[in-house]
């Protein structure tokens, strides 16, 4: 079996994950708690009131928990899961945390690369790497800026070298 990609991300990212992750627990569970909450405020019961506040409850446990694991517990691991590595023909990525997958780009196939940088990620001086072919698109996050820049070139001209080669 083939060893692994040599390469990994930049430490930040595991950063840029809690923070992304934990805004999107927090726009899942907002609503959620609050569709509870607010009406325990106007329950006319107080059978009515104590299941409203059980349910409100229920969600604060559930939105804590769900931030101690997307903070605390995945970052760490994913990170460790995260690999990559860019060779003259092609380009293999390894991830996953139950899920392993292992993804081996030729070069042949790429059609478009790309790097992107959201918000949080400008924030840490990180950007991700997009590399497309017709059927899929692999992206490598977690990269510096100037790191993701020269892999997107290179990329793009390792495929453009692979097409002429044909």
């Amino acid at each position: 079996m083939k060893s692994l990609p040599s390469e990994r991300l930049d430490p930040r990212v595991r950063n840029v994950w809690r923070i992304s992750d934990a805004i999107g627990v927090s726009l899942v569970m907002l609503p959620l708690t609050l569709a509870f909450g607010a009406p325990y405020l106007l329950a006319a019961t107080e059978s009515l009131r104590r299941a409203l506040g059980v349910a409100t409850l229920a969600c604060l446990i559930a939105w804590a928990a769900l931030l101690v694991v997307v903070v605390a517990v995945l970052p760490p691991i994913r990170y460790a899961r995260w690999r990559y590595e860019l060779t003259d023909d092609y380009l293999d990525v390894a991830k996953g945390i139950v899920w392993r997958t292992r993804h081996t780009v030729p070069f042949i196939r790429v059609q478009d690369t790309d790097t992107r940088q959201g918000p949080i990620m400008r924030a840490f001086g990180l950007a991700s790497v997009t590399v497309s072919t017709a059927s899929d698109s692999h992206e490598i996050p977690g990269l510096t800026f100037e790191v993701a820049e020269r892999m997107r070139d290179r990329a793009a001209e390792l495929a453009r070298i692979a097409r002429e080669d044909v």
